[in-house]
């Protein structure tokens, strides 16, 4: 018999993924758990295996495709379909189905025709295609990417017909008449010279999730200087020691991570999430840390971090950042966060403002760590400064318990030193 591959659910609230590729073609034999689509979500990029061993009959999605969680896949024919068992009434099951398949492959059959993926409705809302007026190619005449991608390159684009009762004389079609003041409104003109980029993947990941943030979040902002002299002191002076014994990079942001576990525990406000009719304040402190692979960027997550020593956090950035360079993180890898830690301070910059990841309710961009003249007894001293930037959920946060939060984790960092300090 014939079986369906749906889209699953590669974590606790994605809800579509995008076929990076297919690493099957049709006709092809499978066997159960053997990987048939590397799929990526705003969360992680991962291999999907099939359930049941049998041959690809049909690939129904296409790659650079995003469906829905649950949408349909493929079909796979499973091992012994070919034998006829009989129905109720002594007919041959086998053909029946093989009836089913053939009728369904039939160009009349439209069942599937308004079974829109997110990636075509935004497409057709895009570029003003009627879908109704669009012929698929998919199975049941299901409108694929590729079928719009197709419809955009050729110019001819099915506009959307008013319709009236008694129409006294044809619609015509105004569209070339627009000026280029209204078409500018749309999308940017192109060029000769410009290079138009499709936006797949990671970057159509980040941009949905990043649309939903700063639609549905309100945020505010908050920003503090901290004083890290003896911390930089610190660490400079064990960081070679560290690295021979242990076989990794102590860094600067291994102290700032610990620093902000240890504040959420004092100040577990900031480590909650809105579910509308209430607030949801985490128990477990899970920081997310952003990780770069090439132009890719991954959001995984240091579990109870509050618990783990500088020397643990700093070990658990290291493997996450090589899991991501080599592109073996898990969907484990990437869920569960419940508040923020960018290192923006990597690329120097000084002052920045970050996009809370949703559902959270807060992010902290650790800045560059720069040396500056700072008035100290009444007089110039060069000291080691950073900023310290807080994006905030006004639904679930106002500035009394945020400013408390960076004052407090500022007094952490500036008495960070090697007599108050163990990273083990």
């Amino acid at each position: 018999m014939t079986e369906k591959i749906t889209m699953p659910q590669l974590g606790e609230s994605v809800t579509e993924g995008t076929i990076s590729s297919w690493l099957v073609k049709e006709g092809d034999q499978v066997n159960k758990y053997d990987p048939i689509a590397e799929i990526m979500t705003d969360k992680v990029n991962a291999e999907v295996p099939t359930s049941i061993a049998g041959t690809i009959t049909e690939i129904v999605a296409s790659e650079g495709e995003t469906i829905a969680v649950g949408d349909l896949m493929c079909y796979i024919k499973t091992e012994g379909s070919q034998e006829p068992t009989e129905t109720s009434d002594g007919s041959d099951k086998r053909e029946e189905i093989s009836k089913t398949e053939v009728s369904q492959s039939k160009p009349e059959d439209q069942s599937m025709k308004k079974r829109y993926s997110p990636a075509v409705l935004r497409m057709a809302q895009e570029n003003d295609i009627d879908l109704e007026q669009v012929d698929g190619t998919g199975k049941g005449g299901r409108i694929s990417r590729k079928d719009i991608e197709r419809i955009i390159k050729s110019g001819e684009t099915p506009k959307k017909v008013a319709k009236t009762e008694m129409p006294t004389e044809p619609v015509k079609d105004t569209s070339p008449k627009r000026s280029v003041e209204q078409v500018s409104k749309s999308a940017p003109p192109v060029q000769d010279g410009d290079v138009e980029i499709p936006v797949t993947g990671v970057r159509k990941a980040i941009a949905n999730n990043m649309v939903k943030s700063k639609t549905e979040i309100p945020h505010a902002w908050m920003t503090v200087e901290v004083d890290v002299t003896d911390l930089v002191k610190y660490r400079n002076q064990i960081k070679g020691e560290f690295k021979e014994k242990e076989g990794f990079n102590l860094t600067f942001f291994a102290f700032f991570v610990k620093a902000v576990a240890q504040t959420l525990k004092e100040y577990p406000q900031l480590n909650s999430m809105w579910a509308e009719d209430k607030i949801i304040q985490k128990k477990n402190i899970n920081l997310s840390i952003a990780v770069a692979k090439g132009q890719e960027l991954f959001v995984p997550v240091i579990k109870h971090a509050d618990e783990k020593s500088i020397k643990g956090i700093a070990k658990d950035i290291n493997e996450l950042a090589s899991k991501a360079r080599d592109g073996k993180l898990t969907q484990s890898d990437m869920e569960g966060g419940t508040f923020t830690v960018n290192n923006t301070g990597s690329f120097g910059s000084i002052s920045s403002m970050g996009v809370i990841n949703h559902p959270q309710a807060a992010i902290l961009q650790v800045e560059s760590i720069v040396k500056r003249p700072v008035i100290m007894n009444d007089m110039f001293a060069a000291r080691d400064m950073v900023n310290l930037s807080l994006s905030l959920d006004h639904r679930v946060l106002d500035g009394l318990v945020c400013g408390q939060f960076l004052a407090r984790l500022k007094e952490i960092l500036e008495n960070i030193n090697s007599a108050t300090t163990n990273v083990y």
